[in-house]
Formats: C-alpha cells, sequence, structure tokens
C-alpha cells in the first residue's frame, strides 16, 4: 500500500485548515469518503464506546486494531489513529503498535501526555513526556516508518490551573523531539490560542467544543487541523435514544420516516 505522509504533512501546512472527520467504524468512514473527505481519524472514545468500553485504553489494542482494519480498507481517505498514550508502557512496544498501524496504510497517529488510572486522568511530566516523544521518533526513523505524529497535550482538557503557562512549556519542548504536530483539545480561547500558534513551530491543532470559534476565525488565529472528537458519536446516540422513545411512546414506526425522502 503505497504510504501518504507526505500528502498528509502537507495538508497541515495549507492556508485553511485541516478538517479531518472523526469515525468509530468502517460505516461511519463511509460517510466521510461520500462527502469526500481527504483525511479522517478514529476518535478512540468513539471506538471504544461502540465496543463497550470506557475511553483510556479499557479496550485492547488487538480489538481496536481490528476496528482500524476495516476502516482502513472500507475508505479511500487518509487515515490517521487516535493511539491515545500509545497501548504500550515502553518506546519500542507503542512503535511496535505504529508500525502495526503503519502496515496497513495509516498515516498518523494521536499520542497524549495524559494518563488514566483508576478511572481518573492526570497529566505526565512534561520533560519525561519529551524524552519518550524523541525515543519514540529515533526508533522510527532507524525503522523507515513514516506517520505523521500529532502530540495531543491535555493542559486544557484537564482544567489546569495554569493551562496555557504549562501548554507553552510543553510545546517548547515537545516542537524539538521529531514529532509533526501538536493538539490542543479543550482549548476555546482566541487569545490563548494565538499565544500558542505564535510559538508553535508546528501545526497546532483543536478540537470541537462548545464555545469553540468558528473555522475561519481559527483559521485568522493559526490553527492547522480542526475535528469533532467524539461528539459526532455522542449526538448521533442520543438522537437514536430519543427515536426510540418517541417510536415506543406512539406504539408507531412512523417517526422512523417523518421527513425523509421517499
Amino acid at each position: 500500500m503505497k504510504n501518504r505522509f507526505n500528502e498528509f504533512l502537507a495538508l497541515h501546512h495549507q492556508t485553511e485548515p485541516l478538517q479531518v472527520g472523526n469515525v468509530w467504524n468502517a460505516q461511519s468512514a463511509q460517510v466521510y469518503d461520500k462527502l469526500n473527505f481527504k483525511a479522517i481519524g478514529t476518535s478512540s472514545a468513539a471506538v471504544a464506546s461502540s465496543l463497550g468500553f470506557a475511553d483510556g485504553e479499557e479496550m485492547s489494542f488487538e480489538d481496536y486494531l481490528f476496528v482500524v482494519k476495516r476502516i482502513a480498507a472500507t475508505t479511500s481517505a487518509m487515515l490517521t489513529v487516535d493511539l491515545e498514550g500509545g497501548y504500550g508502557e515502553t518506546p519500542e512496544a507503542i512503535c511496535s503498535n505504529i508500525t502495526k498501524l503503519y502496515n496497513i496504510g495509516v498515516v498518523g497517529i494521536n499520542i497524549e501526555d495524559s494518563i488514566v488510572v483508576n478511572g481518573q486522568r492526570s497529566i505526565v511530566g512534561a520533560e519525561g513526556f519529551a524524552t519518550k516523544l524523541k525515543q519514540i521518533t529515533a526508533l522510527l526513523t532507524a525503522t523507515g516508518v513514516e506517520v505523521f505524529i500529532n502530540v495531543r497535550t491535555d493542559s486544557f482538557l484537564l482544567g489546569l490551573s495554569n493551562a496555557l503557562e504549562d501548554a507553552l512549556t510543553r510545546t517548547k519542548l515537545y516542537q524539538g523531539a521529531g514529532v509533526h504536530g501538536l493538539f490542543f483539545p479543550c482549548i476555546t480561547q482566541i487569545a490563548d490560542i494565538e499565544k500558542i500558534t505564535a510559538l508553535s513551530r508546528l501545526p497546532v491543532s483543536v478540537m470541537c467544543m462548545p464555545g469553540l470559534p468558528d473555522f475561519k476565525a481559527l483559521q485568522n488565529a493559526g490553527i492547522k487541523r480542526i475535528s469533532a472528537g467524539p461528539f459526532l458519536n455522542m449526538n448521533i446516540y442520543r438522537s437514536l435514544e430519543n427515536l426510540i422513545e418517541k417510536i415506543t411512546a406512539e406504539n408507531s414506526f412512523a417517526a422512523l420516516f417523518n421527513g425523509t425522502a421517499s
């Protein structure tokens, strides 16, 4: 399979931000294919939920890999995978997982600097994580595996009291680790975004959140990539629940077809 790393990398350096469609199975991926999206990405939370697991590497990597394989086999869009913390304790184990993804055509991954223990998420030390990233990128380079590594920094997601200061510190450290992009979920303030994009030499990504500015404003603030995270998945299943309740209350399937084309 042709590796599309350079094509994917270039999409992060165009004028308009890259919109990545978030998916959780082959069916959702095919919707974005139909709409001619250039790139799609798994939402680990949505995939986990679809398999009956909580987010935070509760599902096994083997289960996740099966879903990713089905997505990769049924889409023409470039595919990036939310790898959470890497599904491995060591850089070697994480690189092994990345290589498996690369071998089925995946062009990028997200890897995050927080961990979930007993259902509680906490951020890890910035310097130690930067060292880990350097080890991972060195191992991948040595084996000729080219994937776009997007580092998810959880300063804002965790609501740290010094979120901006912490994010700026991590930006300085991570951008020297051989990675290709930085991702700040839950950042919404233009002033904060502008400070980070001004400092970062790498393309910066944000995720759908209440209060997130529109795409043009994000572009003007220097954002290069935008994603929906698990929110479309969550919205779809809330709508499904509401529809089932309506069918049950009315003892009729009429609600299923209201407003649809014949």
